[in-house]
């Protein structure tokens, strides 16, 4: 700009525009000041290396933060699908319920109207009968004052109760037979029912059967969730464990334990107890100090 000012011969632009140079000149000098003293620079290093430091702190608890909240939110979406299996789990056994009472009341509400239809049938032969009886006692009686109804008589009226007990009998065997195939379906159902009341019992045993082993083992080799593979007690855990992985260990152990078997009574010996001997409480505070 002082070059351009002094070839156009301006010689008052040229003179302010040296006063702006020279201002700059001494800014830029002020600015420059500092980095040409001593241990600016390092200064300066330390400053970006706690700047750089203080990033890298807030970028960490940023992503820690990140963590904990997808770690929150994947325990939230467990514990809602654990509830949503519970509940369905619920639905579907009131439905099998409501499923079993509404099957038990229709069969029960046929088996009561065939009941009913037995008991009409019975009543009907019951009336026949006496029809029968009623006929022969008017019979007799007209016969004593002599007076005889014709053959042709007796035998229509013969016809008419043998078609009526046909079709009272047909109708009896139909009711029985409808009556017995009820009373299957009643029985199949009943049995379905004890069928599914002894699963659920088997399950909650062997459940609770295996969480008193777990309980066990956690006492004699410890929790697994709260060690790692290279804890100091994983090996005695797979040496103690080994014959849940192979049948040639299995059979070893059984071959070994085997060597000391005694009768209940046997003076210098015991039988082998049915499962682990558990470890005594401790008697002192100093056991119970290196037990933990």
């Amino acid at each position: 700009a002082l070059r351009r000012r002094e070839a156009e011969g301006d010689e008052a632009g040229w003179a302010q525009a040296r006063e702006e140079a020279e201002a700059a000149r001494r800014e830029l000098r002020e600015v420059v000041r500092p980095l040409r003293e001593p241990g600016y620079r390092e200064a300066l290093r330390r400053k970006a290396e706690r700047a750089r430091k203080r990033r890298l702190r807030l970028q960490r608890r940023k992503q820690e933060a990140k963590a904990a909240k997808e770690e929150e939110a994947a325990r939230a979406a467990e514990r809602e699908a654990k509830i949503d299996q519970w509940r369905a789990k619920c639905i579907q056994e009131v439905e099998e319920k409501n499923r079993e009472r509404e099957l038990k009341a229709a069969a029960d509400s046929v088996l009561s109207e065939v009941r009913k239809k037995q008991a009409d049938t019975k009543r009907m032969v019951d009336i026949l009968r006496a029809l029968e009886k009623l006929r022969k006692l008017r019979k007799e009686a007209a016969g004593r004052k002599g007076v005889c109804p014709p053959p042709s008589a007796d035998e229509a009226f013969e016809n008419q109760v043998e078609s009526l007990k046909t079709l009272l009998k047909n109708r009896t065997e139909l009711y029985e037979a409808e009556e017995r195939a009820l009373r299957v379906m009643l029985e199949g159902e009943q049995e379905e029912e004890r069928k599914r009341e002894m699963e659920k019992k088997q399950k909650k045993e062997r459940e609770k059967l295996l969480q008193q082993k777990l309980e066990i083992d956690s006492k004699l080799f410890g929790d697994p969730d709260e060690f790692p593979l290279a804890h100091l007690l994983q090996p005695f855990r797979e040496y103690y464990l080994q014959a849940e992985h192979s049948v040639a260990a299995l059979i070893q152990i059984r071959h070994e334990w085997d060597q000391y078997l005694v009768p209940a009574d046997h003076p210098e010996g015991s039988c082998i107890p049915p499962g682990w001997v558990l470890p005594s409480l401790p008697t002192n505070d100093t056991w119970a100090t290196a037990v933990r």
